[in-house]
């Protein structure tokens, strides 16, 4: 993959010099790791760059080599908040144990392609730069003044486990402008949908909901019950308790069904912050669904959801699963048109 994205850095950046090539694999090997001081000292840098450089056109997400992408500030022009896009920053910076080696196996093939004559420098001047910077111990590497005058370049580096979701924070960011959100995460078993919840719950320190706690209670198993599309989940006492309150701005006071049990819990109180995410299949049932602000479907790829469930599930629990939970939920999706009524789909297909 190494020598694929380098070949591309150069079609999109003919200008770059044997710096720019080290700085690019620097944050493919690294991150951001040595760049994350604050969360505040993040997001400020962010709005007094942005102010200065004044970046056109639409988003750009730039793949690295590795696990790391750079979302140009351009994603501001489309309505992704300075603080939103500091905080993907700021949790995107972690310690790569293994990075030294990464990087030492990147330049490697950069020395090939530089051999090959498909850089615009010789292998002797990549050569002559790698050398000094390994004496130093590789520290970060700024843009050669050349690439900086050509090309202006203006971007955060993050997670390559944000990018998909990018289109969901323009959005919020947008609504939450306006006044308090409620966000609902539908998909199938093992798309992510409690991942994401999680994630959200880190970017906006948002309150979260799950579909999971409002399993039906014992007199509510019926035939006809189970017969209905979207009808195993107790969508009444998820409406009575959670999104009703929620729509006047009240504190929520809700119960979790315990499936060890098949009893109630004591209610728990919830106040309700800017965001709430109400995560799990059944959320977007037409009985709930004109209660959000925002809804979201995670649209997993049959073969990849079947590796996650074997993977996390003991073979009976899979077999549960395969046979009677998923067809309930694609019942449920064909009948109510639930992918087609959700205002984002984010493909999940890794």
């Amino acid at each position: 993959m190494t020598r694929q994205r380098l070949l591309e850095h150069y079609r999109r950046y003919p200008k770059m010099q044997a710096q720019d090539v080290l700085k690019f694999l620097h944050q493919s090997a690294f991150g951001c790791e040595h760049l994350a001081t604050s969360l505040e000292d993040a997001t400020n840098h962010i709005v007094k760059e942005y102010e200065e450089v004044s970046p056109k056109g639409k988003a750009l997400i730039e793949p690295l080599d590795g696990q790391y992408s750079r979302a140009h500030l351009t994603c501001l022009n489309e309505g992704l908040g300075a603080q939103t896009l500091s905080r993907l920053f700021f949790l995107s910076a972690k310690e790569e144990a293994s990075g030294r080696t990464q990087l030492e196996q990147k330049l490697s093939v950069a020395k090939m392609l530089a051999g090959e004559g498909l850089l615009p420098f010789s292998l002797e001047e990549l050569e002559t730069a790698i050398n000094k910077w390994q004496a130093k111990g590789y520290p970060p590497v700024r843009h050669s003044e050349t690439f900086r005058q050509a090309y202006r370049p203006s971007y955060r580096v993050i997670a390559n486990r944000f990018v998909p979701f990018l289109p969901l924070f323009v959005r919020l960011d947008s609504l939450q402008r306006k006044g308090p959100v409620t966000l609902a995460i539908e998909g199938g078993s093992a798309s992510g949908k409690t991942t994401l919840a999680q994630m959200l719950a880190k970017v906006y320190d948002c309150t979260v909901f799950h579909m999971d706690h409002f399993f039906l209670q014992p007199y509510q198993r019926t035939a006809g019950r189970y017969e209905e599309a979207g009808g195993n989940v107790d969508r009444e006492r998820f409406l009575a308790e959670v999104l009703k309150p929620l729509s006047r701005g009240e504190t929520v006071r809700y119960r979790r069904f315990d499936c060890g049990t098949d009893t109630l819990s004591q209610p728990i109180e919830v106040i309700p912050k800017k965001l709430t995410v109400i995560e799990g299949a059944y959320s977007m049932h037409p009985e709930l669904s004109n209660y959000y602000d925002l809804s979201v479907f995670l649209d997993i790829a049959p073969d990849l959801q079947k590796k996650r469930i074997k993977k996390r599930n003991s073979p009976a629990m899979a077999k549960r699963f395969f046979e009677e939970w998923i067809p309930l939920e694609e019942k449920y999706f064909a009948h109510l048109k639930v992918k087609e009524r959700c205002d984002l789909l984010v493909a999940i297909d890794e």
